[in-house]
Parts: structure tokens; sequence; C-alpha cells
């Protein structure tokens, strides 16, 4: 499944805690949704680190990704 592009709002949901409805076992993912609920970077850079993250990791996690659209 392909990622959703990068004006998509789901980045910024996910900034604002959104991330967190993701259901997965990826300990990886996990780290990041307390990670960026616990930064306190504008929700800008914390949705370019979401974004970046699941660019990096898309093969391995189409079901998180297939999620993302629901946030």
């Amino acid at each position: 499944m392909a990622l959703p592009p990068s004006d998509h709002p789901c980045w910024l949901k996910g900034a604002n805690g959104g991330l967190a409805i993701i259901k997965t076992d990826n300990l990886a993912l996990q780290l990041l949704v307390k990670r960026i609920e616990r930064s306190l970077d504008p929700e800008f850079k914390k949705a370019e680190d979401i974004k970046a993250f699941f660019a990096k990791w898309e093969r391995m996690l189409d079901a998180e990704i297939a999620q993302l659209t629901s946030i």
C-alpha cells in the first residue's frame, strides 16, 4: 500500500495524538508514538518525523499504513 501524500491531513492528525489509535505490534512504531506524544516540537515537525518514519519502513508497515487514512 502506498503512503498518503505529504499534504494529506493524516500526518497532522497523527502529530496531534491520532497516531496512538493505530493498532500495531511493531515496537519501533510504538516507540515513535510515545516520542511524538512527549515531544515539544511544533506540529509540522512531528508530522514530518512521522512521514519520514513511515517512508523508511513502508515495506514492513502495510497494515499500519492502511490505517493512516482513518486517523
